[in-house]
């Protein structure tokens, strides 16, 4: 359906789902809404990476246990995180026999992995697939920034790592929620260079996206009953709102950063951020909120800051994709 988005002939169903978030996203607005909450972040282990690691490995045994499904029965798995080589997702997937392909979209994981999987499945290539990511706040702190006793200052335009992890199964079907259309976005650069504010690199992606989406599959907002973009936070989330109000398209676009942490109690500036936010917003809050029938039609889009620490320091500023996929309740 023109040039970047899909329109499944036989859409994939929402065969099980899950997320798992830890203790300060518990303490939130959505805390009670995740399949699972931890106090303790390190989940047991002995280095965050390891306790990522066994997050997603947490998500995925709840998300096939909600299908009534094993190993066995996953006949591709798409999956990607923040961390070098994507050492979550293929630490957390090894030796489980599992055909895997590995994905980096930086924080639009979740939306490229469903929409993956998606194609997969309505293609008949995978009978079952798994679309599943994740982030935490320490592991991507250690990465991107400083170690988290360097003590240092953020800026008020930062936004905080979600320590968090979403895993959903795609299956074939009729009936329940079922992923119907997609929109591929393209890689946007306005030459934002400060990795601190990461919602104003990534608005004009989502805006681009956006609007290709209404372009290509001719709708409009109003035939959602939500659009949910992940994770602009804060400041992104009204430079986005601008840019739609100038291109004359009124929409009320919601942000899974600013939903999933409340700004006046917890200390997390322009909201949250990570692939783990938009992945447990989603197998979390959203999708229980479709299963019960409160929403019908719902346009899902990651957004990702496509930048490293190396990029970072020699100076390059940060391109920016967003990635739409509709999920509908029939």
């Amino acid at each position: 359906m023109g040039r970047q988005s899909i329109r499944f002939p036989q859409p994939p169903v929402v065969r099980g789902f899950a997320s798992v978030a830890g203790k300060k996203e518990r303490e939130g607005p959505l805390g009670d809404q995740f399949t699972a909450t931890v106090q303790d972040t390190t989940f047991g282990e002995k280095s965050w990476e390891r306790a990522e690691r066994r997050m997603q490995q947490m998500t995925l045994e709840l998300a096939l246990e909600k299908a009534g499904l094993t190993d066995a029965d996953l006949d591709a798995a798409f999956a990607g995180d923040l961390l070098n080589q994507c050492i979550g997702s293929s630490f957390s997937l090894r030796n489980r026999g599992v055909p895997t392909l590995g994905l980096y979209g930086a924080c639009s994981t979740m939306a490229e992995s469903l929409l993956l999987a998606a194609m997969s499945v309505s293609g008949g290539y995978a009978r079952t697939a798994l679309a599943m990511t994740s982030s935490h706040f320490a592991s991507s702190e250690r990465q991107y920034r400083f170690p988290l006793g360097y003590g240092g200052q953020r800026t008020p335009t930062s936004q905080w790592t979600v320590t968090g992890a979403g895993a959903v199964l795609l299956g074939g079907g009729e009936c329940g929620i079922r992923i119907t259309a997609a929109t591929i976005g393209s890689i946007v650069d306005r030459g934002i260079c400060d990795a601190n504010n990461m919602g104003a690199a990534m608005a004009p992606a989502a805006f681009a996206t956006l609007r290709a989406h209404f372009d290509d599959l001719h709708c409009a907002p109003e035939d959602y009953d939500a659009i949910v973009t992940g994770d602009l936070g804060k400041l992104g989330s009204e430079l986005l709102h601008g840019l739609l109000e100038k291109d004359g398209i009124r929409a009320d676009v919601q942000d899974c950063g600013v939903m999933i942490f409340d700004a006046q109690r917890q200390d997390v500036h322009c909201g949250g951020s990570g692939c783990g936010c938009s992945a447990s917003v989603l197998c979390g809050p959203l999708l229980s909120r479709m299963e019960r029938g409160e929403l019908r039609r719902l346009l899902f889009c990651g957004t990702g800051a496509l930048l490293s620490p190396l990029s970072t320091q020699q100076g390059e500023s940060i391109p920016a994709v967003c990635h739409a996929v509709v999920l509908e309740r029939s």
